[in-house]
């Protein structure tokens, strides 16, 4: 990773780090949907993590097509947002996590959001892991950075 690469992946972490709600796309049939999710993301921003009931139509859409968009930003609803705001699409593959590694993802969201912690354990809610390929990083309105995750 060289210098440019490495600050823009410090600022999206920082950014990732400092926000809790991000914007969830997905489709089903051609038809988008987007849905306000409470995320969280490891710390090599590999993953990102949020939980849902499995009854939802976030759910149907990502289980019939995987290929997610979460976009991230700062903004505070003011006009100077244009130019000072930074916002994120993370790109990536959706699954629900299942099985050992479901504890420790979860404990890892938790931390972020100890307030969903009964909703966490309902029998209806799934942890959805998206594995991230890429982060489009867009600043003073458009300035644009692409950041390829590897793993």
């Amino acid at each position: 990773m060289n210098n440019k690469e490495k600050q823009a992946f410090d600022q999206i972490k920082t950014l990732l780090d400092s926000q809790s709600l991000g914007v969830l796309s997905t489709q089903k049939n051609d038809q988008p949907y987007a849905s306000l999710v409470a995320f969280a993301a490891t710390a090599n921003l590999e993953q990102i993590l949020f939980l849902t009931p499995n009854t939802t139509r976030k759910y149907d859409n990502l289980t019939n097509n995987a290929k997610v968009a979460l976009l991230i930003n700062n903004s505070l609803n003011q006009a100077a947002d244009i130019y000072t705001a930074v916002a994120v699409t993370a790109t990536g593959i959706a699954a629900t996590v299942d099985g050992l590694e479901k504890q420790t993802l979860l404990e890892l969201y938790l931390k972020k959001h100890p307030h969903l912690q009964v909703f966490s354990t309902a029998p209806s809610t799934a942890l959805i892991r998206v594995t991230v390929d890429r982060y489009f990083m867009v600043s003073r309105f458009q300035n644009v950075i692409e950041v390829q995750v590897t793993s």
